[in-house]
């Protein structure tokens, strides 16, 4: 199967070959854990999950590598505003490293129930440091960095190609738009390696480096990582389209200056989650988690199906009405396949109908050019509601897209329409959750007992309770 798609760097979709034959190496910038991710962060993950199962599914040996930035980092990407680690600290009376822990525990227990693949390697910054600071050592010996205020900064008028990512022309950039002024930068647009000098008195990440006491810049993890587990020249970055004029643009100068080779060959970008109010941002203060989705009755599955509706280039408005309708999809496309013969001693290399081989490769013709889901997902559809393809073979390639979707579609349900539950009962099992939330355990068992009273079950489940009807 031939894969092709959208490069960022050259604005268009190409065909992918790899640098090195079936070998591919895939680095995804992860999550800053200073918070709960919100579903807009989400939506990222589940792209790029898409694209690591279809990379497999072709059949290349793919080695995906994320980082987890559990260093603070300055909630302005271009070195200004405060330190979120800092931040989140102070508002919660926890250390840096036990919020890091703790919301990167929360990161891994959302994507495992969005059947998000972990990554093979999924790296700390913290654990790193010693990486960053030899790339940074690098870029000085080869006249890339300078000095001031205390910290060491990346010359971007040293790399002439700076900002061909983001398509910026240098000579129109003027000092003070868009961000505020570092006196302490020659051009506006150089960028932190280290800090010595924190803008914060007894700052808790400090390590030790050639040029004192101090930590990395945002910036310099990604490339140090990436590099120490890809090599120097790697095939796939992804991330969200919000980092291709800073952050992407910056990984590229420290990264390309360092080696004098070209990094990446295929840059792939996400585009955002948004509601009535613009893009989903944790700075507006409230957002919404998955938790808080699970809350409201919605599975995480209901969510990812959601998703797969939106092309990952497209933005993608939320609205309850919509997750409602995504809900409802896929609890009817559960039903739709439910009675068939899911049997796993057969695969596609078993189908002899015509037919049903032509399901098989138009499914493949829409998930190797730039990822297009929400074909595939309508060619489901119609293939679940086609009555010319038996049903040993709508079984089979069912099984077989589901390697893809992960709708967990060959899943055995638990019996019950939920449909059929009243309202009272909806209500009544929110008030017990919000209960157990609260720690009143007291009331929550008081709640569970007037349910029981009314004739249904309640079962606690990691994605959230279940209600049944009594038999």
């Amino acid at each position: 199967m031939n894969i092709s798609i959208y490069n960022t760097m050259d604005r268009k979709i190409e065909p992918f070959i790899p640098l090195h034959g079936k070998s591919v190496g895939m680095y995804c910038c992860g999550p800053t854990v200073y918070n709960y991710a919100h579903i807009g962060n989400l939506r990222t993950y589940i792209f790029e999950d898409l694209l690591h199962r279809i990379l497999t599914y072709a059949g290349y040996d793919l080695k995906h590598v994320m980082n987890v930035t559990d260093v603070g980092h300055l909630s302005d990407d271009g070195d200004e505003g405060e330190d979120k680690m800092e931040r989140r600290s102070r508002e919660s009376g926890m250390s840096v490293y036990d919020i890091a822990q703790m919301y990167t525990a929360a990161f891994f227990e959302d994507t495992d129930a969005l059947n998000i693949i972990t990554p093979d390697v999924a790296c700390r910054a913290t654990e790193h440091i010693d990486q960053m600071i030899a790339l940074i050592k690098r870029l000085e010996e080869n006249g890339h960095t300078y000095i001031s205020g205390g910290n060491v900064y990346f010359s971007i008028d040293t790399f002439p190609e700076y900002g061909r990512l983001a398509k910026l022309n240098l000579d129109q950039l003027q000092s003070g738009a868009r961000i505020e002024v570092d006196e302490n930068k020659k051009n506006p647009k150089d960028f932190v390696l280290w800090f010595t000098k924190s803008k914060f008195e007894n700052h808790a990440m400090m390590w030790d480096s050639p040029w004192g006491s101090g930590y990395p810049g945002w910036h310099i993890e990604c490339s140090a990582m990436s590099m120490h587990y890809l090599g120097e020249s790697f095939d796939i970055h992804c991330g969200g389209i919000d980092h291709v004029n800073v952050h992407h643009t910056n990984e590229i100068a420290q990264s390309e200056a360092a080696t004098g080779k070209n990094w990446v060959k295929y840059w792939v970008h996400g585009e955002f989650l948004i509601n009535e109010t613009g893009k989903m941002s944790k700075s507006k203060g409230e957002f919404l988690t998955l938790s808080l989705l699970k809350e409201k009755g919605y599975e995480p599955l209901d969510y990812r199906y959601f998703c797969l509706g939106g092309h990952y280039r497209s933005q993608l408005v939320f609205s309850w009405k919509s997750l409602d309708a995504a809900k409802n999809g896929r609890k009817n496309l559960m039903k739709a396949v439910s009675g068939l013969p899911f049997d796993t001693s057969r695969t596609v290399e078993s189908i002899t109908d015509e037919d049903s081989l032509s399901y098989l490769e138009q499914f493949k013709d829409h998930i190797s050019v730039d990822l297009h889901i929400p074909q595939a997902l309508a060619l489901l559809w119609t293939l679940v509601k086609d009555s010319t393809v038996s049903d040993e073979d709508k079984a089979v390639l069912i099984r077989d897209m589901d390697r893809i979707f992960a709708l967990d579609l060959t899943v055995k349900q638990p019996e019950g329409d939920e449909s059929d539950i009243p309202q009272e009962i909806h209500d009544l099992v929110e008030q017990r959750v919000q209960a157990k939330k609260d720690k009143n355990y007291p009331l929550a068992d008081e709640v569970r007992a007037i349910v029981e009273s009314k004739g249904y079950l309640i079962k606690d489940t990691k994605d959230g309770p279940i209600v049944s009807k009594k038999l």
